[in-house]
């Protein structure tokens, strides 16, 4: 199983045709940028190979199964799953519940 961890000061900048998503702390977006927070950022502590599969479904199907969306970013290393920060308690209940282990 994955372990977890809390992770502050996170930013993730995606380009596609179609758009710029830039997933920052609110106190770095910019004024006028269109945005939804609060989030909690966990993050799957890495790397894992890429002939794994399965590691981001067994940690998101729990928070599925109770209702708890969540916003999903991978890396080349590493996976990272933002939830709502009123459903942060709830989420880490049912990853801890579900097997996986918090680190700080």
């Amino acid at each position: 199983m994955p372990t977890l961890s809390s992770t502050a000061g996170f930013i993730s900048i995606t380009r596609t045709a179609e758009e710029l998503s830039i997933v920052c702390p609110i106190d770095q977006a910019q004024h006028n940028a269109k945005c939804e927070s609060p989030w909690t950022c966990f993050k799957l502590e890495g790397p894992f190979p890429f002939s794994l599969t399965g590691v981001l479904a067994s940690f998101l199907n729990p928070l599925a199964e109770r209702g708890i969306p969540i916003f999903a970013i991978s890396t080349f290393d590493t996976d990272y799953v933002l939830v709502k920060e009123e459903d942060a308690a709830t989420a880490l209940e049912t990853l801890q519940a579900a097997g996986h282990n918090l680190v700080s």
